[in-house]
């Protein structure tokens, strides 16, 4: 089930090619935080509402696929996806070109809640996580 998505476009700059003039695989990883980033203030359970509710959500997994290379001034369209939010956040992500539409990386992440006080996993999505959400919809 989808919850909510969100794009982002993304302009390939210099500074994050790697000696071989492509986009160095670990910004690929840049590129899926600010749009995980996005989604989430679209949903209103920014990491500033996450730290209000002493939560913090840090990945415990992820997948990754590289399909193609992306190169210097491309723009690129980042969608994130939530598929999930119990008993842990789950995002999809696809990277396409912008203009063309061909899809060059795609990957997932699982996120567990956990209480910034006890340090310990908690299963059940904030009230304000859920809040957010029925306001989307």
């Amino acid at each position: 089930m989808n919850f909510v998505e969100n794009n982002i476009t993304v302009e390939v700059p210099f500074y994050d090619l790697d000696p071989m003039n492509v986009v160095w695989h670990g910004n690929f990883l840049k590129y899926t935080e600010i749009a995980r980033g996005k989604l989430m203030e679209k949903i209103k359970y920014s990491y500033n509402e996450m730290r209000e509710d002493g939560v913090v959500y840090p990945i415990a997994k992820m997948d990754m696929k590289f399909i193609k290379s992306a190169t210097l001034a491309q723009k690129l369209t980042v969608k994130a996806i939530l598929e999930e939010i119990e008993p842990a956040i789950k995002i999809k992500y696809i990277i396409k070109d912008f203009n063309t539409n061909e899809t060059i990386f795609k990957a997932s992440t699982m996120q567990i809640c956990v209480d910034t006080v006890t340090r310990k996993s908690i299963y059940e999505a904030p009230e304000k996580l859920k809040e957010g959400l029925r306001c989307i919809k």
